[in-house]
C-alpha cells in the first residue's frame, strides 16, 4: 500500500535521484538532455532544495516500505488571496499508473484546503502530457507562459489553476 509522508531535509537525496530518475521520460522528447542536465542541476542541487525547505515549502514523499516512487512539493505565494503553488510533483515512470500521482495531488489538495487556501497553482510544460492529468483533476489553464531560465533556455509552460 502506498503511503505519503512529509520529507525532512534528510530526504534530499531521495528528491534529487526520484527527480534524475524522472526527467528524462518526462521531458527528453520536449527539451533535449542538455536542457534536462541544466535545470535538475539549477533546481535539484542541494542548496536550492535546502532553501526550499528554509522558505517553507513541503515537500510529501509516496513510499511503500522501504521504496520511494515519487513526491510533490508546493508552498504559498500568495499571502493575501491565500493562493499556494504545486512547485513539483513527479512519479517514477516505473510506477505510472498505479494512482502515486493522484494520491499525492488529492494530498495537496487536502492541505491547502484545511489551510484555508483559496487556490493551487502550478507550471507545466505545454507539451508535457502531465497536462491532461492536471486538466482531468479539476485544473484550468489560466495563461500561457515563456520563462527565460537562463543560458539561453526557456521554458514554454501553462500556468493552471484549481480554485477551491
Amino acid at each position: 500500500m502506498i503511503t505519503l509522508r512529509k520529507a525532512k531535509e534528510d530526504d534530499i537525496e531521495i528528491i534529487r535521484e526520484i527527480a534524475a530518475a524522472t526527467w528524462p521520460s518526462a521531458y527528453l522528447d520536449i527539451i533535449g538532455q542538455a536542457q534536462i542536465d541544466y535545470m535538475l542541476d539549477k533546481m535539484y542541487n542541494k542548496g536550492e532544495l535546502l532553501k526550499q525547505f528554509m522558505e517553507g515549502h513541503i515537500f510529501l514523499i509516496a513510499e511503500e516500505g522501504e521504496n520511494q516512487f515519487g513526491f510533490a512539493g508546493y508552498s504559498i505565494i500568495g499571502h493575501d488571496a491565500r493562493i499556494y503553488k504545486l512547485h513539483k510533483l513527479y512519479v517514477l515512470p516505473s510506477a505510472h499508473g498505479k494512482g502515486v500521482g493522484k494520491i499525492l495531488i488529492n494530498e495537496v489538495f487536502n492541505h491547502v484546503k484545511d489551510a484555508g487556501g483559496s487556490a493551487l497553482q502550478l507550471n507545466v510544460n505545454k507539451h508535457n502530457k502531465a497536462k491532461d492529468f492536471y486538466l482531468k483533476g479539476g485544473f484550468t489553464i489560466k495563461e500561457s507562459v515563456k520563462l527565460d531560465i537562463g543560458e539561453g533556455y526557456f521554458m514554454d509552460d501553462y500556468v493552471m489553476e484549481y480554485k477551491f
